[in-house]
């Protein structure tokens, strides 16, 4: 036991020094107030949580948590039909899915973004091989939109939904999908009873992951979005780095925090409610 202690210590401190002490720094300074200059003034204010509930930073928001919502939705229903064909492919293909999956960790984040910008844009690839094809007769508008920040969202997080659940479905005990086809149980039954819920740590993990790294997201927005969309990121960074207004910021990080961990606490809720009741159905 006092060895266990030991081995934990450097990771207590770690997270003490790099996540606690930091939070708490962002609800002291948001609990402060700015003078004229935008310097900090340590005078007790609850002004930059009553901005927050105006009217316009509410819809940035509601626009924050439905964008995180549905990427996250998006990413789910792409990543785990290619996470259980990979982990259901020979060891050749298996290497080289996870290897195709992992390359765009290779390249620098930015300049992944950035080439979103030239196959959407007015004259990008895209509308030039649909005009070359006949298929439009004038560009689209495909770029500085919502769908365009849906798209960006996806295709850098889809590694993180993809891999957790590989795992869950790799470490999952193939005997019992042997068991439940020898007691007449079609491909469809096995999977809702058997592979789905074998899976759910993978899903949870990786919903968690996409969800937490698409709400704190601002290039994304500011390269394929534009002036057209903006998230609760986008104006903290404006807050700290432009308007020097501090106390707000800290104020939209505090709430920003707050209401993610509720989320994940219901999400994780209600997916362990949901395995509770097909343990009893079962029984």
């Amino acid at each position: 036991m006092r060895r266990s202690k030991l081995l934990i210590t450097p990771v207590l401190l770690w997270l003490a020094l790099f996540l606690l002490v930091p939070m708490v720094i962002v609800v002291v300074m948001s609990l402060m107030s700015r003078d004229t200059l935008g310097n900090v003034v340590f005078h007790f204010s609850l002004n930059g949580y009553k901005t927050f509930f105006d009217s316009l930073y509410l819809g940035i928001y509601w626009d924050t948590l439905v964008l995180s919502v549905v990427t996250t939705v998006v990413c789910l229903l792409v990543s785990y039909p290619l996470a259980y064909f990979i982990a259901n492919a020979s060891p050749r293909v298996q290497t080289w899915g996870l290897v195709l999956i992992t390359i765009p960790f290779w390249i620098n984040f930015l300049i992944r973004t950035y080439a979103w910008v030239l196959l959407l844009r007015t004259q990008g690839v895209v509308n030039t091989l649909l005009i070359h094809f006949g298929w439009i007769q004038e560009p689209l508008q495909m770029l500085y939109t919502k769908g365009a920040v849906l798209l960006g969202m996806v295709y850098n997080f889809i590694p993180f939904m993809v891999l957790p659940i590989y795992v869950a479905l790799e470490q999952m005990d193939k005997r019992l999908l042997d068991a439940a086809s020898d007691l007449g149980a079609t491909r469809w039954k096995a999977f809702r009873h058997i592979t789905l819920p074998q899976s759910k740590s993978g899903i949870m993990t990786g919903c968690v992951l996409v969800y937490v790294s698409t709400t704190g997201m601002f290039v994304v927005t500011d390269i394929l979005g534009g002036a057209k969309s903006t998230m609760i990121s986008n104006i903290i960074q404006q807050q700290y780095l432009g308007a020097r207004n501090w106390p707000f910021g800290s104020a939209l990080s505090v709430i920003f925090v707050i209401t993610s961990l509720i989320l994940i606490l219901l999400f994780n809720r209600a997916m362990q409610s949901r395995a509770d009741r097909a343990k009893e159905g079962k029984a």
